[in-house]
C-alpha cells in the first residue's frame, strides 16, 4: 500500500485530470503515471455503473463512456500496448446481435453474472477482442466488473473466422503451415455467434470475480493455494515473481505462447505446441497462458461444447493436407476435475446429463430453432 501512496503522490494532479472525460492525465511515454491513474479512474468504483446494474442485463450494451475509454487507454500505456482505444460509431445490426449474443445464453449464466456484469460496451483500436477489469474497490475488495469488445475486431468476423485469426495469433506465417478453427457448423458460422463465444469467454472473467477460483489479475503474481481451480494447474514462482505451470517440463513451448501481440512461435511449431497442450489439463492453448485465461478459456469452452452442443476443434496443416485435428478435453479424464469444479460452480450435478441442462435452456428461454442439440 506504500508503495501505491507514493506511486499517487508522485503523479501530481492526477485525482482531479483523471475525472475529466476523454483527458488523459499522463504522457504516453509515462506508465508510472498511467498506472496509478488508471487505479482512481471513476470506472473502477461500483456507484459509476449503479445506473447501468439497474437495467435488465441484454440492456446493459452500448459505446463506451468516456471515462472508460480514457481507462482503456492508461492501461493500454501501462501494459506497453500500443493502441490507442477510441469511441466508435456503432451499427445498428452489429449492436443488435451483441444483445442477442448475450441474451441466447443459458439462464443459469445470465443468472451467475446478473448481478457481476456492470455491462458490455464497445471501443475502437483496443488492441485484442475484449477486455474485463473489475468495476468496484480498487486493489483490496470486488465484486463487479464491465467488458469491453473491439468493434474493428467484431464488424466483419464471422465465428470460424475470428476464431482461426486468434488461434494463429501466437504463430509466425509460415505458407508451408496452417491452422483452422472452428467453433461453428456451417449453419451458425456467423457473426452473432463470433460475439457469444467472445462473451463466453469475458463473462468467464466476471463470474471469477469476488471467488476463489484464481489470484487477481490485477495485480503481481502471488500463491495460488488458497485457490482449487487455479491450484490444478499453475504455481506461484517467488523468487521470479512470476506463475508457472505445472506442466512446464512438458509442455516447453508454453512459455513463448503469446496471444495477439509478438508472435514467438513458429509455424512449424504449431504441431509440437498442441502436442503439448494436450498432455496437460489446459483446453485451449490460450488457457495456459495465465491462472485468469484459464478459467475464462475452461468456462467458455464447456458452456459452449458441453451445455450448447457446439463445436470446438482446432485443424492443423502441412502444406495443404490435413495432418492433426484437436477436440474439445471435456469428456476426456485430463480435464475431468476442472470440469467437475466448473459444473459445481455452475450448479450442475454430475448426474444431470447434457441434455438436461440444454433442455431447461430452451423452455425457459429460446425457441426450438436457437438450440442446437447435435453438433
Amino acid at each position: 500500500m506504500k508503495v501505491l501512496i507514493a506511486m499517487l503522490a508522485a503523479c501530481a494532479g492526477i485525482s482531479a485530470l483523471a475525472q475529466a472525460p476523454g483527458t488523459l492525465p499522463c504522457a504516453e511515454t509515462d506508465k508510472k503515471c498511467a498506472s496509478a491513474a488508471a487505479l482512481q479512474s471513476p470506472v473502477r468504483k461500483k456507484s459509476f455503473w449503479s445506473g447501468a446494474l439497474a437495467r435488465p442485463l441484454e440492456q446493459r450494451v452500448g459505446p463506451a463512456p468516456a471515462e472508460l475509454v480514457t481507462f482503456i487507454t492508461l492501461d493500454n500505456i501501462q501494459s506497453d500496448i500500443p493502441n490507442r482505444p477510441r469511441a466508435p460509431k456503432i451499427a445498428d445490426d452489429l449492436l443488435a446481435e451483441t444483445k442477442a449474443a448475450l441474451g441466447e445464453l443459458p439462464p443459469v449464466i445470465k443468472a451467475l453474472v446478473e448481478e457481476r456484469l456492470a455491462g458490455i460496451y464497445f471501443v475502437s483500436d483496443l488492441g485484442g477482442t475484449g477486455y474485463t477489469d473489475y468495476a468496484n474497490g480498487g486493489w483490496f475488495s470486488h465484486d463487479a466488473g464491465f467488458t469491453l469488445l473491439d468493434v474493428d475486431v467484431l464488424a466483419k468476423q464471422t465465428a470460424n473466422a475470428w476464431a482461426t485469426w486468434k488461434e494463429n495469433t501466437p504463430f509466425k506465417a509460415d505458407p508451408a503451415f496452417r491452422l483452422e478453427a472452428r467453433i461453428e457448423d456451417a449453419a451458425g458460422d456467423n457473426r452473432k455467434n463470433a460475439i457469444q463465444y467472445i462473451l463466453l469467454h469475458e463473462l468467464g472473467h466476471i463470474l471469477s470475480i469476488g471467488k476463489d477460483i484464481h489470484p487477481r489479475w490485477d495485480g503481481p503474481p502471488s500463491s495460488v493455494a488458497g485457490f482449487p481451480f487455479a491450484r490444478l494447474s499453475w504455481e506461484f514462482v517467488p523468487a521470479e515473481t512470476r506463475y508457472a505451470s505445472t506442466f512446464d517440463k512438458q509442455f516447453v513451448l508454453r512459455r513463448e505462447v503469446v496471444y495477439y501481440f509478438g508472435a514467438r512461435l513458429g509455424g512449424r511449431q504449431m504441431f509440437d505446441a498442441y502436442h503439448q497442450v494436450a498432455d496437460t489439463n489446459f483446453p485451449t492453448l490460450y488457457a495456459a497462458t495465465h491462472p485468469g485465461d484459464d478459467f475464462a478459456e475452461s468456462f467458455a469452452s464447456y458452456v459452449h461444447t458441453v451445455m450448447m452442443k457446439r463445436p470446438w476443434e482446432i485443424r492443423l496443416y502441412q502444406d495443404g493436407k490435413l495432418v492433426r485435428t484437436v477436440g474439445s478435453c471435456w469428456e476426456e479424464e485430463r480435464c475431468a476435475e476442472k470440469r467437475r469444479i466448473l459444473e459445481e460452480i455452475l450448479g450442475i450435478k454430475p448426474s444431470e446429463t447434457s441434455y438436461q441442462v440444454i433442455r431447461q435452456f430452451q423452455d425457459e428461454r429460446l425457441p426450438v430453432e436457437s438450440v442446437r442439440y447435435v453438433r
